[in-house]
C-alpha cells in the first residue's frame, strides 16, 4: 500500500488537494495498487483554525501552530508515508516538507513559494529542503537549480479552458463565456476573517446602487460577512468562480481571486489593506516585483501590459474604486480594453495538459 500525507492549509490549497486525492485514487486504482491519503484534517486540524491572518494573528496562536507542528512530525516518524505532499502554505508546509526529508521520505512542494518577490535568499534552503517543485508560473523553475522545479501550468488555467469547452485555445472574449449579467460587480472581500474586516465595508461603500453579490468562501467567512452587512442580502455561499464568470466587473481581494477574475476575463480593481506596521515591513521586504496582483506579476515577468489596477492601503478607499467601477460599466469600450488586456496576459499560463494530474504523475514517479 502506497502512503500519501497530502497537507494543504488554505481554502485555495484545499481545494487542489481534494483534486489530487481524487486523481491519486484514480491512478491507483488503474494500476492495481492500493493508496491512502491522510492531511492535517485527519489529526483535528481545520482549515479555518490553520489559515490566520497577520503577523499579530499567528503570533497569538503561537503555542496552536507548535501543536501542528509537534503533532505532524509524529505523524511522519511513526505513520512512515512514501511521499509528502505540501501544497502552498509555505510557513508550516515548508517545515514539514525538510522534516520529511530528513528522515528519508520523498518530498514534493506544490505551488512555489513567492521567493520571486521577496527573500530569495531562501531560495537554497527550499532546494535543500525538498525533492520536487511543481510550479504554477512559468517563470519559477529559473529560480532554482536544474531539475528541482518544474512548471506544470496553472490549474486554474485548465479549469477555465475547459469551462470554455476548448482546450486548443483560449479566449477571454466575452463571446466565449456564458451569459454575463449586465451591470452586476461580484464583490470579493477575501476568505479570511481578517481581510473581511479591513475590505468589506469600502468595497460596499464603493458599489452602492449597484447590482451585487458576495461569495463567502466558507461558513465562517459566511458569518462574519453576514455580521459586518448587518443582513444577508446579496451574500451567497461558495459559487466564487461561477460569479466571476458571469459579472461585469469584480472588485477583488489581492490573492489567488484575482486570478480567477483574470481568467474569467472580468475587469477588476485589486484591493487589499493591511495594518500599518504590516505594510511598512511589507514595502520593505517586497523588492522583486512591483504588483501585489497575480495578473499583474505574470504581466510584469512578461513584459507585457499589467490589466489589472491595484489599489492598496490608503489608496483603497470607496471613491477611487467606484471610478473604476463606473468606468468598467459604463463605457462599453473601455471594458472592451480591460478585456483585452486580460486575454494577452492569461495565455502566458495556458498548458495542452491538466496540472493536476501531471502532479499526480511527479508524486508517484
Amino acid at each position: 500500500m502506497k502512503k500519501i500525507l497530502l497537507l494543504a492549509g488554505e481554502e485555495s490549497g484545499v481545494l487542489y488537494a481534494k483534486e489530487l486525492a481524487s486523481k491519486l485514487q484514480v491512478k491507483s486504482q488503474s494500476e492495481g495498487e492500493e493508496i491512502e491519503i491522510r492531511g492535517y484534517q485527519d489529526y483535528g486540524f481545520e482549515t479555518g483554525d490553520l489559515a490566520v491572518f497577520g503577523f499579530f494573528a499567528v503570533l497569538k496562536k503561537i503555542f496552536y501552530f507548535l501543536r501542528v507542528k509537534k503533532t505532524m512530525e509524529k505523524v511522519i516518524v511513526e505513520w512512515k508515508p512514501d511521499v509528502v505532499v505540501t501544497i502552498d502554505y509555505p510557513g508550516m508546509n515548508l517545515k514539514l516538507a525538510a522534516f520529511a526529508k530528513r528522515n528519508g521520505i520523498k518530498a514534493v512542494h506544490v505551488v512555489c513559494p513567492q521567493v520571486w518577490a521577496w527573500h530569495q535568499g531562501r531560495i537554497p534552503k527550499i532546494e535543500a529542503s525538498l525533492d520536487k517543485l511543481c510550479c504554477f508560473f512559468p517563470f519559477e523553475p529559473g529560480l532554482f537549480k536544474p531539475g528541482l522545479a518544474e512548471f506544470v501550468g496553472h490549474p486554474l488555467a485548465w479549469a477555465f479552458q475547459k469551462l470554455d469547452h476548448n482546450p486548443s485555445t483560449f479566449n477571454l472574449q466575452p463571446s466565449s463565456f456564458e451569459t454575463r449579467e449586465a451591470g452586476l460587480v461580484a464583490v470579493l472581500p477575501g476568505s479570511r476573517i481578517g481581510e473581511i474586516e479591513k475590505h468589506l465595508a469600502i468595497q460596499l461603500e464603493a458599489v452602492k446602487g449597484r447590482s451585487y453579490l458576495i461569495p463567502a468562501a466558507s461558513k465562517k467567512a459566511y458569518n462574519a460577512i453576514v455580521k459586518l452587512k448587518g443582513n444577508a442580502e446579496n451574500v451567497i455561499m461558495g459559487g466564487a468562480r461561477e460569479l466571476l464568470r458571469k459579472a461585469d466587473v469584480a472588485i477583488v481581494a489581492s490573492g489567488t481571486a484575482s486570478l480567477e477574475a483574470a481568467l474569467a476575463g472580468v475587469p477588476t480593481v485589486i484591493v487589499y489593506k493591511v495594518g500599518a506596521l504590516t505594510a511598512s515591513f511589507l514595502r520593505r521586504a517586497i523588492k522583486g516585483v512591483k504588483h501585489v496582483g497575480l495578473a499583474n506579476i505574470i504581466a510584469e515577468k512578461a513584459g507585457a501590459e499589467c490589466p489589472l489596477p491595484e489599489l492598496l492601503q490608503e489608496n483603497f478607499t470607496a471613491a477611487n474604486v467606484k471610478r473604476y467601477v463606473d468606468k468598467w460599466l459604463d463605457d462599453p469600450q473601455e471594458r472592451a480594453k480591460a478585456v483585452e488586456a486580460l486575454s494577452n496576459t492569461m495565455k502566458l499560463l495556458v498548458t495542452d495538459s491538466d496540472p493536476i494530474a501531471k502532479i499526480a504523475e511527479l508524486i508517484t514517479r
